[in-house]
């Protein structure tokens, strides 16, 4: 693939068979590291990792679910043993939901923050001591517009969000002085599978109308927000911490 950095490092990209995930993996294997693909999804994610591996990138895929924190632990435990201690985290791994506020019972909040906050939580915590141990390590965690302004229909969605964008920002803090950095982005508008189900089921409108709400006045990709990952994993972003960096079109400002 492209041209390598100095220093190959191991990425962890939850969410990594689809979407923004996907995108991710192939930005990270561009720049000359080493990916673990996990995927609720095993199978999408083994294609994943095998297409990487036909391009000379060393990649391993894991069927997980990060809210389940002992398959984190063992999904890890094999990433370490098939490819090295973990150096990147992209936490992309989502549940999008659509409920009124007075339809969200207790059982369907609970999933949503189980997979959106608390997964993010496993996967930083058990990604964090080979970051500490080699003084070095970025952490992207993938947000939502939705905590930023709010969305009437996905109150739960919005609030596991919101808790994903506060648990950057206190991570940061406490990891800047071992070299670790941590940042989040917040996507809106961007066109993945997610976003085509939901068009689907009536839950989300058209690309036309969506685009409309956007002032660059399109749609925005997964390679859109992927290479802002690129870029926060980078050596160059070692001075940029606890940031939420937009990557909307205008569409949050």
């Amino acid at each position: 693939m492209a041209q390598a950095t100095t220093t190959s490092r191991v990425a962890v990209v939850t969410g990594g068979a689809s979407g923004i995930g996907e995108a991710s993996c192939r930005h990270l294997a561009a720049a000359g590291h080493r990916i673990a693909v996990l995927d609720l999804d095993a199978e999408r994610a083994a294609a994943v990792a095998d297409d990487l591996r036909t391009q000379g990138v060393a990649a391993l895929a894991v069927g997980v679910d990060v809210s389940d924190r002992t398959a984190v632990d063992a999904a890890f435990d094999k990433v370490r043993a098939d490819l090295g201690p973990v150096g990147i985290l992209v936490t992309s791994a989502g549940l999008m939901a659509f409920d009124t506020f007075e339809d969200i019972t207790p059982e369907r909040w609970q999933r949503v923050l189980d997979v959106n906050l608390t997964g993010t939580f496993h996967c930083c915590q058990a990604a964090v001591g080979d970051m500490t141990s080699a003084g070095w390590g970025r952490i992207i965690t993938i947000s939502s517009s939705s905590a930023q302004r709010g969305s009437p229909n996905c109150a739960h969605y919005a609030a596991a969000k919101g808790g994903v964008i506060v648990l950057t920002k206190s991570l940061a803090r406490i990891y800047a002085p071992l070299g670790i950095t941590v940042n989040t982005i917040p996507p809106s508008g961007i066109e993945t599978p997610m976003q085509h189900r939901s068009q689907r089921e009536g839950r989300l409108p058209d690309n036309d109308a969506m685009a409309r709400a956007i002032p660059i006045g399109h749609l925005g990709t997964p390679d859109d927000i992927a290479a802002a990952v690129a870029y926060l994993s980078s050596e160059g972003a070692g001075f940029v911490t606890g940031q939420v960096l937009g990557v909307n079109g205008g569409a949050v400002l």
